[in-house]
């Protein structure tokens, strides 16, 4: 009897020596915690800047689309320029830069969505980012979208030269390139809804760029091949026809 009265009175000797260590374990101290320790939420961004910030850069846009068009508008010039009456080597150049091209971009088109896939969305992917890869980025695509679009838009544009609605796909694609890029910056520092602003102008620049690729390649490697917009921009095919 004697036994078993000293082993429960242990075992509650146990059970108030482990609730003593416990309370003293997570027992909050009167020690303060170090700012560096704390996590710091920042509050929520007002409705105006979260709206308004993407509202502004794509005012930016059509800012942008129509001082150009303003100071340089639209007027027939004398020059003439055909794509099939350059020289043979120059033609097979531009042909197969162009290709090039279009399949770099569909790389970057891939590694965008690969990136995504990866953050689970563009914000996501922009966050994570550090400030020093923003800037090579940005770098980066700024000399792209700008070589890219003026290896094909330069004879695009001087070869359908009387058509005046392609004469506004280059500096559009052009437009949406960076405010494309200038969104990148807003999602990462202002507010996610830039992501709408940046898939927007993906899908101009492409277009655009789609369309004069396109273009350049039935005149340059299919030479016969003719639709609508050729027999207005160019005359003589009216007095073959």
């Amino acid at each position: 009897m004697n036994k078993k009265l000293i082993v429960i009175c242990l075992f509650f000797l146990f059970l108030i020596s482990f609730n003593l260590v416990a309370q003293e374990e997570f027992k909050f101290g009167d020690t303060p915690v170090s700012e560096s320790e704390t996590i710091k939420v920042e509050p929520p961004k007002p409705a105006w800047i979260q709206i308004g910030a993407p509202l502004a850069v794509l005012g930016f846009f059509f800012g942008l689309v129509l001082t150009v068009f303003k100071m340089i508008p639209y007027r027939d010039t004398k020059i003439h320029f055909n794509l099939q009456e350059l020289p043979v080597a120059a033609q097979r150049g531009i042909g197969m830069a162009v290709i090039m091209f279009g399949i770099s971009f569909g790389f970057g088109a891939f590694e965008a969505r690969y990136q995504i896939g990866l953050h689970g969305s563009a914000e996501a992917y922009f966050h994570e980012m550090g400030l020093g890869k923003l800037i090579a980025i940005t770098h980066a695509h700024l000399i792209g979208f700008t070589t890219s679009f003026f290896i094909i838009g330069i004879p695009f544009s001087m070869h359908f030269k009387r058509l005046k609605i392609y004469q506004l796909i280059f500096p559009l694609g052009l437009a949406a390139s960076l405010t494309d890029i200038i969104s990148w910056w807003g999602i990462k520092y202002v507010t996610s809804n830039f992501e709408y602003i940046t898939w927007w102008c993906g899908a101009v620049f492409s277009i655009c760029y789609i369309w004069m690729l396109i273009g350049l390649v039935r005149i340059i490697f299919f030479p016969k091949v003719h639709w609508f917009p050729d027999y207005i921009n160019d005359e003589t095919l009216k007095k073959e026809d």
